[in-house]
Protein backbone atom coordinates (compact mmCIF):
# COMPACT_ATOMS: atom_id res chain seq x y z
CA UNK A 1 0.00 0.00 0.00
CA UNK A 2 1.34 3.41 -0.91
CA UNK A 3 0.24 6.95 -0.12
CA UNK A 4 -0.99 7.77 -3.64
CA UNK A 5 -3.53 4.96 -3.81
CA UNK A 6 -7.29 4.92 -3.31
CA UNK A 7 -6.95 2.19 -0.68
CA UNK A 8 -4.70 4.35 1.45
CA UNK A 9 -6.46 7.69 0.99
CA UNK A 10 -10.09 6.58 1.31
CA UNK A 11 -9.90 3.42 3.43
CA UNK A 12 -6.74 2.78 5.43
CA UNK A 13 -5.91 6.31 6.58
CA UNK A 14 -9.40 7.42 7.68
CA UNK A 15 -10.16 4.08 9.41
CA UNK A 16 -6.86 3.98 11.33
CA UNK A 17 -7.18 7.66 12.25
CA UNK A 18 -10.79 7.45 13.43
CA UNK A 19 -10.33 4.33 15.56
CA UNK A 20 -7.03 5.66 16.99
CA UNK A 21 -8.65 8.79 18.41
CA UNK A 22 -11.73 6.89 19.58
CA UNK A 23 -9.55 4.41 21.48
CA UNK A 24 -7.55 7.27 22.97
CA UNK A 25 -10.70 8.35 24.82
CA UNK A 26 -10.82 4.97 26.49
CA UNK A 27 -7.28 3.53 26.76
CA UNK A 28 -4.07 5.16 25.55
CA UNK A 29 -2.10 1.91 25.45
CA UNK A 30 -4.77 0.21 23.39
CA UNK A 31 -4.78 3.15 20.98
CA UNK A 32 -1.03 2.84 20.46
CA UNK A 33 -1.37 -0.91 19.99
CA UNK A 34 -3.98 -0.21 17.31
CA UNK A 35 -1.62 2.24 15.57
CA UNK A 36 1.17 -0.33 15.70
CA UNK A 37 -1.11 -3.00 14.24
CA UNK A 38 -2.18 -0.58 11.50
CA UNK A 39 1.44 0.23 10.69
CA UNK A 40 2.35 -3.46 10.44
CA UNK A 41 -0.69 -4.06 8.25
CA UNK A 42 0.43 -1.15 6.05
CA UNK A 43 3.88 -2.73 5.75
CA UNK A 44 2.56 -6.25 5.18
CA UNK A 45 0.18 -5.13 2.44
CA UNK A 46 3.15 -5.08 0.03
CA UNK A 47 4.50 -8.52 0.93
CA UNK A 48 3.24 -10.33 4.06
CA UNK A 49 6.16 -12.77 3.92
CA UNK A 50 8.54 -10.06 5.16
CA UNK A 51 6.48 -9.20 8.25
CA UNK A 52 8.36 -11.80 10.36
CA UNK A 53 11.64 -10.14 9.31
CA UNK A 54 10.74 -6.68 10.59
CA UNK A 55 9.16 -8.19 13.73
CA UNK A 56 12.34 -10.15 14.46
CA UNK A 57 14.38 -7.01 13.88
CA UNK A 58 12.17 -5.07 16.31
CA UNK A 59 12.40 -7.69 19.06
CA UNK A 60 16.15 -8.28 18.79
CA UNK A 61 17.05 -4.59 18.62
CA UNK A 62 14.82 -3.72 21.57
CA UNK A 63 16.34 -6.51 23.66
CA UNK A 64 19.87 -5.46 22.71
CA UNK A 65 19.07 -1.82 23.45
CA UNK A 66 17.59 -2.79 26.82
CA UNK A 67 20.67 -4.88 27.68
CA UNK A 68 22.92 -1.95 26.83
CA UNK A 69 21.05 0.13 29.39
CA UNK A 70 21.57 -2.36 32.24
CA UNK A 71 24.37 -1.65 34.70
CA UNK A 72 25.30 -5.31 35.18
CA UNK A 73 26.28 -5.49 31.49
CA UNK A 74 28.76 -2.63 31.85
CA UNK A 75 31.84 -4.76 31.17
CA UNK A 76 30.26 -6.30 28.08
CA UNK A 77 28.63 -3.26 26.53
CA UNK A 78 31.06 -2.93 23.65
CA UNK A 79 30.59 -6.57 22.74
CA UNK A 80 26.80 -6.30 22.95
CA UNK A 81 26.79 -3.12 20.82
CA UNK A 82 29.08 -4.74 18.27
CA UNK A 83 26.85 -7.81 18.08
CA UNK A 84 23.75 -5.61 17.65
CA UNK A 85 25.31 -3.56 14.87
CA UNK A 86 26.60 -6.70 13.12
CA UNK A 87 23.11 -8.21 13.29
CA UNK A 88 21.60 -5.15 11.56
CA UNK A 89 24.37 -4.78 9.00
CA UNK A 90 24.28 -8.53 8.33
CA UNK A 91 20.54 -8.45 7.77
CA UNK A 92 20.84 -5.52 5.38
CA UNK A 93 23.89 -7.01 3.68
CA UNK A 94 22.27 -10.37 3.05
CA UNK A 95 19.04 -9.11 1.53
CA UNK A 96 20.37 -6.05 -0.28
CA UNK A 97 23.98 -6.85 -1.23
CA UNK A 98 24.36 -10.63 -1.42
CA UNK A 99 23.88 -10.85 -5.19
CA UNK A 100 26.04 -7.76 -5.75
CA UNK A 101 28.98 -9.30 -3.88
CA UNK A 102 28.53 -12.68 -5.57
CA UNK A 103 28.42 -11.07 -9.03
CA UNK A 104 31.71 -9.30 -8.34
CA UNK A 105 33.34 -12.44 -6.91
CA UNK A 106 32.23 -14.41 -9.97
CA UNK A 107 33.66 -11.73 -12.25
CA UNK A 108 36.99 -11.31 -10.43
CA UNK A 109 37.74 -14.98 -9.79
CA UNK A 110 35.91 -16.56 -12.72
CA UNK A 111 33.59 -18.40 -10.35
CA UNK A 112 29.99 -19.44 -10.92
CA UNK A 113 28.41 -19.03 -7.49
CA UNK A 114 24.62 -18.99 -8.03
CA UNK A 115 22.67 -15.83 -7.28
CA UNK A 116 19.73 -15.89 -4.88
CA UNK A 117 17.74 -13.12 -6.65
CA UNK A 118 16.37 -12.00 -3.31
CA UNK A 119 13.44 -9.62 -3.27
CA UNK A 120 14.56 -6.56 -1.29
CA UNK A 121 12.42 -6.21 1.87
CA UNK A 122 10.62 -2.88 1.81
CA UNK A 123 12.21 -0.15 3.96
CA UNK A 124 15.04 -2.35 5.27
CA UNK A 125 17.63 0.36 4.62
CA UNK A 126 15.60 2.87 6.62
CA UNK A 127 14.66 0.81 9.65
CA UNK A 128 18.16 -0.68 9.82
CA UNK A 129 19.86 2.72 10.13
CA UNK A 130 17.17 3.92 12.51
CA UNK A 131 17.76 1.02 14.88
CA UNK A 132 21.56 1.19 14.65
CA UNK A 133 21.29 4.79 15.85
CA UNK A 134 19.09 3.62 18.71
CA UNK A 135 21.63 0.98 19.77
CA UNK A 136 24.50 3.47 19.75
CA UNK A 137 22.47 5.88 21.89
CA UNK A 138 21.57 2.99 24.21
CA UNK A 139 25.27 2.31 24.62
CA UNK A 140 25.71 5.98 25.56
CA UNK A 141 22.92 5.71 28.15
CA UNK A 142 20.47 7.95 26.27
CA UNK A 143 17.50 5.59 25.82
CA UNK A 144 16.51 4.42 29.29
CA UNK A 145 12.86 4.11 30.22
CA UNK A 146 11.36 3.47 26.80
CA UNK A 147 8.39 1.12 26.66
CA UNK A 148 8.44 -1.65 24.06
CA UNK A 149 5.24 -0.30 22.48
CA UNK A 150 6.73 3.17 22.07
CA UNK A 151 9.87 1.64 20.59
CA UNK A 152 7.91 -0.39 18.05
CA UNK A 153 5.94 2.69 17.02
CA UNK A 154 9.15 4.70 16.73
CA UNK A 155 10.38 2.21 14.12
CA UNK A 156 7.16 1.24 12.33
CA UNK A 157 4.96 4.38 12.42
CA UNK A 158 3.57 4.05 8.89
CA UNK A 159 4.03 7.64 7.60
CA UNK A 160 7.82 7.35 7.94
CA UNK A 161 8.33 3.58 7.75
CA UNK A 162 8.66 2.97 4.04
CA UNK A 163 11.00 5.73 2.81
CA UNK A 164 11.93 7.89 5.76
CA UNK A 165 12.68 10.27 7.22
CA UNK A 166 15.23 8.32 9.27
CA UNK A 167 13.75 9.29 12.61
CA UNK A 168 15.80 9.68 15.78
CA UNK A 169 14.19 8.26 18.91
CA UNK A 170 14.32 11.62 20.71
CA UNK A 171 12.37 13.23 17.87
CA UNK A 172 9.24 11.10 18.09
CA UNK A 173 9.30 8.69 21.05
CA UNK A 174 8.17 11.30 23.56
CA UNK A 175 5.40 12.46 21.23
CA UNK A 176 3.74 9.05 21.48
CA UNK A 177 3.65 9.46 25.28
CA UNK A 178 2.28 13.00 25.56
CA UNK A 179 -1.28 13.32 26.87
CA UNK A 180 -2.08 16.37 24.72
CA UNK A 181 -1.52 14.27 21.58
CA UNK A 182 -4.35 11.91 22.47
CA UNK A 183 -7.01 14.30 21.21
CA UNK A 184 -7.69 15.41 17.66
CA UNK A 185 -5.99 18.77 17.15
CA UNK A 186 -7.86 20.87 14.54
CA UNK A 187 -4.76 22.96 13.80
CA UNK A 188 -2.57 19.91 13.19
CA UNK A 189 -5.35 18.20 11.26
CA UNK A 190 -5.83 21.14 8.88
CA UNK A 191 -2.09 21.57 8.42
CA UNK A 192 -1.65 17.85 7.86
CA UNK A 193 -4.27 17.82 5.10
CA UNK A 194 -2.61 20.81 3.43
CA UNK A 195 0.89 19.31 3.45
CA UNK A 196 -0.42 15.88 2.43
CA UNK A 197 -2.33 17.42 -0.51
CA UNK A 198 0.75 19.32 -1.65
CA UNK A 199 2.77 16.10 -1.60
CA UNK A 200 0.08 14.17 -3.46
CA UNK A 201 0.03 16.83 -6.19
CA UNK A 202 3.83 16.78 -6.50
CA UNK A 203 3.85 13.00 -6.90
CA UNK A 204 0.81 12.36 -9.07
CA UNK A 205 0.70 15.42 -11.28
CA UNK A 206 4.33 16.56 -11.56
CA UNK A 207 6.70 13.66 -10.78
CA UNK A 208 4.73 11.03 -12.69
CA UNK A 209 4.61 13.31 -15.75
CA UNK A 210 8.38 13.68 -15.75
CA UNK A 211 8.66 9.91 -15.23
CA UNK A 212 7.17 9.24 -18.68
CA UNK A 213 9.95 11.12 -20.45
CA UNK A 214 12.73 9.97 -18.13
CA UNK A 215 11.77 6.30 -18.49
CA UNK A 216 11.45 6.54 -22.25
CA UNK A 217 14.80 8.31 -22.58
CA UNK A 218 16.74 5.86 -20.43
CA UNK A 219 15.11 2.92 -22.22
CA UNK A 220 16.51 4.18 -25.54
CA UNK A 221 19.80 5.61 -24.26
CA UNK A 222 21.81 4.48 -27.30
CA UNK A 223 19.57 6.47 -29.65
CA UNK A 224 19.54 9.76 -27.74
CA UNK A 225 20.91 12.86 -29.40
CA UNK A 226 21.82 16.20 -27.83
CA UNK A 227 18.35 17.58 -27.08
CA UNK A 228 16.94 14.16 -26.20
CA UNK A 229 19.81 13.54 -23.79
CA UNK A 230 19.41 16.79 -21.90
CA UNK A 231 15.63 16.44 -21.76
CA UNK A 232 16.02 12.87 -20.47
CA UNK A 233 18.49 13.86 -17.75
CA UNK A 234 16.51 16.91 -16.66
CA UNK A 235 13.26 14.93 -16.66
CA UNK A 236 14.72 12.46 -14.17
CA UNK A 237 16.30 15.27 -12.14
CA UNK A 238 12.86 16.83 -11.67
CA UNK A 239 11.05 13.50 -11.37
CA UNK A 240 13.24 12.50 -8.44
CA UNK A 241 12.92 15.94 -6.85
CA UNK A 242 9.12 16.05 -6.92
CA UNK A 243 8.78 12.34 -6.15
CA UNK A 244 10.95 12.48 -3.02
CA UNK A 245 9.65 15.90 -2.03
CA UNK A 246 6.10 14.65 -2.53
CA UNK A 247 6.70 11.59 -0.36
CA UNK A 248 8.33 13.70 2.37
CA UNK A 249 5.35 16.06 2.37
CA UNK A 250 2.84 13.23 2.53
CA UNK A 251 4.76 11.60 5.39
CA UNK A 252 4.83 14.85 7.38
CA UNK A 253 1.18 15.54 6.58
CA UNK A 254 0.01 12.06 7.60
CA UNK A 255 2.05 12.30 10.81
CA UNK A 256 0.44 15.63 11.71
CA UNK A 257 -3.03 14.04 11.48
CA UNK A 258 -1.93 11.92 14.46
CA UNK A 259 -0.30 14.95 16.17
CA UNK A 260 3.16 13.57 15.42
CA UNK A 261 5.69 16.08 14.10
CA UNK A 262 8.19 14.27 11.88
CA UNK A 263 11.53 15.99 11.18
CA UNK A 264 12.05 17.81 7.90
CA UNK A 265 13.84 15.72 5.32
CA UNK A 266 13.74 17.97 2.28
CA UNK A 267 14.25 21.72 2.04
CA UNK A 268 14.48 23.10 -1.52
CA UNK A 269 17.79 21.35 -2.37
CA UNK A 270 17.93 22.66 -5.94
CA UNK A 271 18.39 26.17 -4.52
CA UNK A 272 21.79 25.08 -3.17
CA UNK A 273 24.83 27.20 -4.05
CA UNK A 274 27.36 24.43 -3.44
CA UNK A 275 27.29 20.68 -2.88
CA UNK A 276 27.59 21.00 0.90
CA UNK A 277 24.53 23.23 0.88
CA UNK A 278 22.77 20.65 -1.29
CA UNK A 279 23.32 17.94 1.34
CA UNK A 280 22.04 20.22 4.07
CA UNK A 281 18.77 20.30 2.11
CA UNK A 282 18.46 16.85 0.44
CA UNK A 283 17.61 13.78 2.53
CA UNK A 284 18.47 15.75 5.65
CA UNK A 285 17.93 12.88 8.09
CA UNK A 286 20.28 10.55 6.19
CA UNK A 287 22.95 13.24 6.18
CA UNK A 288 22.38 13.79 9.90
CA UNK A 289 22.69 10.06 10.63
CA UNK A 290 25.92 9.70 8.63
CA UNK A 291 27.38 12.78 10.30
CA UNK A 292 26.38 11.84 13.85
CA UNK A 293 27.14 8.12 13.80
CA UNK A 294 29.98 7.81 11.27
CA UNK A 295 31.66 11.13 10.39
CA UNK A 296 32.04 12.43 13.95
CA UNK A 297 33.17 9.07 15.44
CA UNK A 298 35.77 8.87 12.66
CA UNK A 299 37.17 12.17 13.88
CA UNK A 300 35.11 14.59 11.82
CA UNK A 301 37.14 17.68 11.11
CA UNK A 302 39.13 17.49 14.36
CA UNK A 303 42.17 15.56 13.08
CA UNK A 304 43.56 17.73 10.34
CA UNK A 305 42.64 18.63 6.77
CA UNK A 306 43.70 15.40 5.10
CA UNK A 307 41.83 13.24 7.61
CA UNK A 308 38.75 15.46 7.22
CA UNK A 309 38.72 14.91 3.47
CA UNK A 310 39.13 11.14 3.91
CA UNK A 311 36.22 11.11 6.37
CA UNK A 312 34.05 13.01 3.89
CA UNK A 313 34.84 10.49 1.15
CA UNK A 314 34.03 7.62 3.52
CA UNK A 315 30.56 8.89 4.39
CA UNK A 316 29.71 9.54 0.74
CA UNK A 317 30.95 6.09 -0.19
CA UNK A 318 28.61 4.69 2.47
CA UNK A 319 25.80 6.91 1.17
CA UNK A 320 26.29 5.50 -2.32
CA UNK A 321 26.31 1.90 -1.07
CA UNK A 322 23.25 2.57 1.12
CA UNK A 323 21.27 3.83 -1.85
CA UNK A 324 21.81 0.77 -3.98
CA UNK A 325 23.74 -2.43 -4.61
CA UNK A 326 25.54 -1.36 -7.75
CA UNK A 327 28.70 0.36 -8.92
CA UNK A 328 26.69 3.19 -10.45
CA UNK A 329 25.48 4.15 -6.97
CA UNK A 330 29.03 4.00 -5.63
CA UNK A 331 30.25 6.27 -8.45
CA UNK A 332 27.38 8.66 -7.73
CA UNK A 333 28.31 8.74 -4.04
CA UNK A 334 32.01 9.28 -4.74
CA UNK A 335 31.20 12.07 -7.21
CA UNK A 336 29.39 13.88 -4.41
CA UNK A 337 32.21 13.09 -1.99
CA UNK A 338 34.87 14.55 -4.30
CA UNK A 339 32.68 17.58 -5.01
CA UNK A 340 32.24 18.11 -1.24
CA UNK A 341 35.99 17.97 -0.71
CA UNK A 342 36.53 20.51 -3.50
CA UNK A 343 33.83 22.80 -2.07
CA UNK A 344 35.36 22.62 1.39
CA UNK A 345 38.88 23.31 0.05
CA UNK A 346 37.53 26.23 -2.01
CA UNK A 347 36.04 27.82 1.10
CA UNK A 348 39.15 27.19 3.19
CA UNK A 349 41.20 29.02 0.56
CA UNK A 350 38.91 32.04 0.95
CA UNK A 351 37.54 31.97 -2.60
CA UNK A 352 34.05 33.15 -3.51
CA UNK A 353 31.85 33.00 -6.58
CA UNK A 354 28.94 34.87 -8.11
CA UNK A 355 25.69 33.54 -6.62
CA UNK A 356 24.05 32.58 -9.91
CA UNK A 357 27.22 31.01 -11.29
CA UNK A 358 27.56 28.98 -8.08
CA UNK A 359 23.95 27.82 -8.43
CA UNK A 360 24.41 26.97 -12.13
CA UNK A 361 27.51 24.85 -11.47
CA UNK A 362 25.92 23.08 -8.49
CA UNK A 363 22.65 22.32 -10.26
CA UNK A 364 24.35 20.96 -13.37
CA UNK A 365 26.73 18.84 -11.33
CA UNK A 366 23.77 17.33 -9.45
CA UNK A 367 21.96 16.80 -12.76
CA UNK A 368 24.96 14.96 -14.27
CA UNK A 369 25.48 12.87 -11.15
CA UNK A 370 21.84 11.75 -11.23
CA UNK A 371 22.59 10.09 -14.60
CA UNK A 372 24.68 7.46 -12.78
CA UNK A 373 22.08 7.23 -9.99
CA UNK A 374 19.29 6.48 -12.49
CA UNK A 375 21.16 4.28 -14.97
CA UNK A 376 20.96 0.49 -14.49
CA UNK A 377 24.58 0.13 -15.67
CA UNK A 378 27.60 2.12 -16.81
CA UNK A 379 26.82 1.56 -20.49
CA UNK A 380 23.47 3.35 -20.16
CA UNK A 381 25.01 6.19 -18.15
CA UNK A 382 27.75 6.70 -20.75
CA UNK A 383 25.23 6.70 -23.61
CA UNK A 384 23.21 9.43 -21.89
CA UNK A 385 26.31 11.49 -21.05
CA UNK A 386 27.63 11.15 -24.63
CA UNK A 387 24.33 12.41 -25.99
CA UNK A 388 24.42 15.36 -23.58
CA UNK A 389 27.92 16.20 -24.82
CA UNK A 390 26.68 16.20 -28.41
CA UNK A 391 28.74 13.16 -29.41
CA UNK A 392 25.68 11.43 -30.87
CA UNK A 393 24.73 14.40 -33.02
CA UNK A 394 23.10 17.74 -32.34
CA UNK A 395 19.64 17.51 -33.82
CA UNK A 396 17.14 20.22 -33.09
CA UNK A 397 13.38 19.77 -32.69
CA UNK A 398 11.13 20.96 -35.49
CA UNK A 399 9.80 23.86 -33.41
CA UNK A 400 13.33 25.21 -32.92
CA UNK A 401 14.22 24.82 -36.61
CA UNK A 402 11.11 26.74 -37.63
CA UNK A 403 11.63 29.45 -35.00
CA UNK A 404 15.23 30.02 -36.13
CA UNK A 405 14.29 29.81 -39.84
CA UNK A 406 16.91 27.12 -40.46
CA UNK A 407 16.65 25.72 -44.02
CA UNK A 408 15.41 22.13 -44.00
CA UNK A 409 18.25 21.08 -46.30
CA UNK A 410 20.91 22.12 -43.79
CA UNK A 411 22.95 19.63 -41.70
CA UNK A 412 20.73 20.42 -38.70
CA UNK A 413 17.92 17.87 -38.75
CA UNK A 414 14.70 17.43 -36.81
CA UNK A 415 14.77 14.83 -34.07
CA UNK A 416 12.93 14.44 -30.76
CA UNK A 417 12.07 11.02 -29.43
CA UNK A 418 10.62 11.23 -25.90
CA UNK A 419 7.02 10.56 -26.88
CA UNK A 420 5.60 14.08 -26.43
CA UNK A 421 6.10 17.36 -28.24
CA UNK A 422 9.32 19.22 -27.56
CA UNK A 423 7.28 22.24 -26.45
CA UNK A 424 5.38 20.23 -23.81
CA UNK A 425 8.52 18.74 -22.27
CA UNK A 426 10.30 22.11 -22.34
CA UNK A 427 7.30 23.77 -20.68
CA UNK A 428 7.28 21.18 -17.87
CA UNK A 429 11.02 21.55 -17.29
CA UNK A 430 10.77 25.34 -17.24
CA UNK A 431 7.80 25.12 -14.86
CA UNK A 432 9.61 22.66 -12.62
CA UNK A 433 12.64 24.94 -12.47
CA UNK A 434 10.51 27.94 -11.53
CA UNK A 435 8.79 25.96 -8.76
CA UNK A 436 11.98 24.63 -7.19
CA UNK A 437 13.68 28.01 -7.30
CA UNK A 438 10.94 30.46 -6.39
CA UNK A 439 7.95 28.68 -4.84
CA UNK A 440 7.58 28.47 -1.07
CA UNK A 441 8.35 24.92 0.03
CA UNK A 442 6.12 22.82 2.26
CA UNK A 443 8.27 23.33 5.38
CA UNK A 444 7.82 27.08 4.98
CA UNK A 445 4.09 26.52 4.53
CA UNK A 446 4.10 24.46 7.72
CA UNK A 447 6.03 26.99 9.77
CA UNK A 448 3.96 29.95 8.53
CA UNK A 449 0.59 28.17 8.53
CA UNK A 450 -2.54 30.11 9.40
CA UNK A 451 -5.94 28.44 8.96
CA UNK A 452 -7.72 30.57 6.36
CA UNK A 453 -10.42 29.91 3.79
CA UNK A 454 -8.03 30.57 0.92
CA UNK A 455 -5.61 27.96 2.26
CA UNK A 456 -8.45 25.45 2.62
CA UNK A 457 -9.51 26.15 -0.96
CA UNK A 458 -5.92 25.74 -2.16
CA UNK A 459 -5.56 22.39 -0.39
CA UNK A 460 -8.94 21.20 -1.71
CA UNK A 461 -8.08 22.04 -5.31
CA UNK A 462 -4.71 20.27 -5.08
CA UNK A 463 -6.26 17.20 -3.46
CA UNK A 464 -9.23 16.87 -5.83
CA UNK A 465 -7.18 17.43 -8.96
CA UNK A 466 -4.58 14.91 -7.82
CA UNK A 467 -7.22 12.29 -7.04
CA UNK A 468 -8.71 12.81 -10.50
CA UNK A 469 -5.29 11.97 -11.98
CA UNK A 470 -4.95 8.72 -10.01
CA UNK A 471 -5.39 6.46 -13.02
CA UNK A 472 -2.25 4.38 -12.56
CA UNK A 473 -0.71 4.13 -9.09
CA UNK A 474 3.08 4.31 -9.17
CA UNK A 475 5.54 3.59 -6.38
CA UNK A 476 7.80 6.27 -4.95
CA UNK A 477 11.38 6.13 -6.18
CA UNK A 478 12.88 5.91 -2.70
CA UNK A 479 10.90 2.70 -2.06
CA UNK A 480 13.74 1.03 -4.01
CA UNK A 481 16.27 1.87 -1.32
Amino acid sequence: MIFNSFEFIFLFLPIVLLIYFLLNQWNFTLAKAWLLAGSLFFYGWWNPSYLPLILASLVINFLVGTALGKEYFTDRKKWILTAGILFNVGLLGYFKYYDFFVENINFLFNESIPLKNLLLPLAISFYTFQQIGYLVDSYRGETKGYHVLDYCLFVTFFPQLIAGPIVHHRQVMEQFRQKENRRLNPQNFALGLLIFSMGLFKKVVIADSFAIWANRGYAMAEQLTFVDGWMTALSYTFQLYFDFSGYSDMAIGAGLLFNIHLPKNFFSPYKALDIQDFWRRWHITLNTFLTQYIYIPLGGSRKGTARTYVNILIIFFISGVWHGAGWTFIVWGMMHGIASVIARAWKRAGHSMNKWLAWFITFNFVNLAWVFFRSPDFATALHVLKSMAGLNGIYLPKEVIEALHIPLGSPVLFNFSLGSSFAEVLLYIAGGLLIVLFAKNSIQWRDEFEPRKTVALYASVLFLYSVMQLQQVTAFLYFNF
